[in-house]
């Protein structure tokens, strides 16, 4: 998991914050092992901006893999950051409730979640046959 965190912490130092200075960094490991970052971009007409785990799961689908293994959300808040309610569904959609998700800061692991307890009532293409 070091390398996933480390990842998400250098990728954080990248992010586009002006407006709100606060900066997120996302590191997804694919199942094929492979890490792929994402910052946050924000824009002057808000909410035209993007979250970091957008920009990881856009590298991702990008480099082809379809599949989250495991995610790190990396912000310097006081409590453990975690992704907001359209990204906890965006992740859903490529991960499974058993995913994990790891909330870092600066000083390393905050706390750990699954998806299944950030988003208990994910929407995937499986309850959508109903």
């Amino acid at each position: 998991m070091q390398n996933l965190v480390k990842a998400a912490l250098e990728v954080r130092e990248k992010a586009y914050a002006p407006y709100s200075r606060f900066l997120v960094g996302v590191a997804i490991r694919g199942a094929s092992g492979r890490i792929y970052v994402g910052a946050n971009v924000e824009n002057s007409s808000f909410p035209e901006g993007w979250c970091a785990e957008t920009s990881a799961i856009g590298a991702m689908i990008a480099a082809g893999e379809r599949q989250i293994a495991e995610v790190c959300v990396a912000g310097d808040s006081p409590a453990p950051l975690t992704p907001c309610g359209g990204c906890r569904q965006r992740l859903a959609e490529f991960g499974a409730a058993a995913t994990p998700v790891h909330s870092v800061g600066p000083q390393g692991l905050r706390r750990s979640f699954t998806l299944g307890e950030l988003l208990p009532a994910a929407f995937s293409l499986e309850s959508s046959d109903d």
